[in-house]
């Protein structure tokens, strides 16, 4: 019984992390060395999701890019959390060259996009995410030396906050986290606002462009103040370290 509560369990984890996993550790149940079977299966379910996806609407986005559009971390590849429409795919390859056309050497990172499969599957701790057509961006960083090709202040991309002032108070539930704990371990880069005010602006003038989310304060301060660019509420995660936008 305990045994099938722990597999249970991990399913259940991996399912919700990388939408496949779970499948590739039911695999590995029925191998002697279920941690090697697991890995191997892993690695051929994410191969063969950048093939299978298309068939559901989404593609992979390339995770060996090296121009102006690129996955931010290995993580979000090995993980699953890369694909997208081909329509969205197509918007941030045009955003990432026109912040390149207008800022030679500039590179855009893709965060958390989607998973390869099934509208409508969370793509956790996202409240959306669930249909190929929605995508994050990592912030534009600078320091004294110039802006910084590639470089987030966190390794992830996430929870490196740009604090300011905020209507929102405490509430529960919420997942409007703070980390104040792990702040002061991020890379002390300043965000580079002539950067952050071009790239909104080019998801604000691109038609295919539904809605961008981004914190009130940062709107003000970048003064890109648009119909496109909202607030995402106060119960859903802080956009002061990742720009949001969906078609």
């Amino acid at each position: 019984m305990l045994r099938l509560i722990v597999n249970s369990t991990v399913i259940l984890f991996l399912t919700i992390l990388t939408q496949i996993g779970g499948i590739a550790w039911l695999i590995a149940l029925f191998f002697r060395r279920k941690i090697a079977a697991f890995l191997l299966a892993y690695a051929a379910l994410t191969a063969a999701a950048v093939w299978i996806a298309p068939n559901f609407g989404r593609v992979a986005l390339n995770c060996f890019d090296t121009g102006p559009l690129q996955v931010q971390s290995w993580m979000y590849c090995v993980l699953n959390r890369n694909y997208v429409t081909p329509e969205l795919r197509d918007v941030l390859i045009d955003t990432a060259e026109e912040m390149d056309r207008q800022y030679p050497g500039t590179k855009t990172l893709v965060l958390d996009a989607n998973f390869p499969f099934l509208d409508g599957f969370p793509l956790l701790p996202h409240l959306s995410h669930d249909d190929g057509e929605k995508a994050d961006l990592a912030f534009f960083y600078s320091d004294e030396t110039g802006y910084l090709p590639g470089a987030t202040r966190s390794p992830i991309g996430y929870f490196a906050f740009e604090p300011g002032p905020t209507d929102c108070t405490p509430r529960w539930p919420t997942l409007r986290w703070d980390f104040d704990i792990i702040q002061p371990f991020w890379r002390e880069y300043e965000l580079d606002e002539v950067c952050m005010a071009a790239v909104m602006r080019i998801l604000s003038n691109d038609d295919r462009v539904g809605k961008t989310f981004i914190e009130p304060h940062l709107v003000q301060s970048l003064q890109v103040a648009h119909s496109r660019i909202r607030f995402q509420g106060c119960r859903a995660a802080r956009h002061d370290d990742h720009i949001h936008f969906q078609l």
